[in-house]
């Protein structure tokens, strides 16, 4: 059978042009009020992001958490819990990408797959700084016009009448053979 080009039809719709992923691990140097003796614990919050195109195979993210170090001080006979707010611009390369997009008009999906989590924290080596070890990692998608073809059936769409018939009865002697105690009865203590 051979197929003409009346057969085919153009579609316009929106789909997924390019894909991207990346991980990133950071140190970061905190700088605490007092000199630290030893870290009680170190947690990441706040984590906020957004992402836009940069070039035809790079999305940018930027964003932005808070790390939280508990530690001690004077001997260990204080604490405190210092708080530091950290910036941050990935550039995740789009490893997936479609160059037949119609449109420079995108819309770009970014996720963490791994929210900032702190991986180690410790008193750097001259004891006067605390340095955290953060991992995060990003999947990005970037969505786009583009076309696709579609093969029509050129003799039309048949409705087959037994896909009509989606009203089925039961007869009296089906529904007498139906146990009603198929479960099981439950005794009662």
């Amino acid at each position: 059978m051979t197929f003409l080009k009346k057969d085919y039809r153009e579609i316009i719709t929106k789909a997924v042009c390019g894909k991207g992923r990346k991980f990133t691990k950071a140190t970061h140097h905190v700088s605490p009020s007092h000199r630290p003796t030893s870290i009680l614990g170190c947690w990441v919050i706040n984590h906020l992001y957004n992402a836009k195109k940069k070039s035809d195979d790079t999305v940018e993210i930027n964003g932005s958490y808070d790390i939280n170090i508990w530690y001690s001080y004077n001997d260990n006979t204080k604490t405190e819990v210092v708080t530091e707010r950290v910036t941050y611009s990935d550039y995740v390369p789009l490893s997936v990408k479609d160059d037949h997009c119609i449109s420079d008009d995108y819309d770009v999906i970014a996720k963490a797959v791994q929210q900032p989590n702190c991986l180690e924290c410790e008193i750097d080596k001259h004891g006067s700084k605390i340095e955290v070890e953060v991992e995060r990692e990003f999947i990005v998608k970037i969505i786009g016009e583009t076309k696709v073809y579609v093969r029509v059936n050129p003799e039309g769409y048949q409705i087959d009448d037994d896909d009509e018939d989606w009203d089925v009865k039961l007869t009296d002697d089906e529904l007498s053979d139906v146990n009603p105690d198929f479960l099981g009865r439950r005794k009662k203590d």
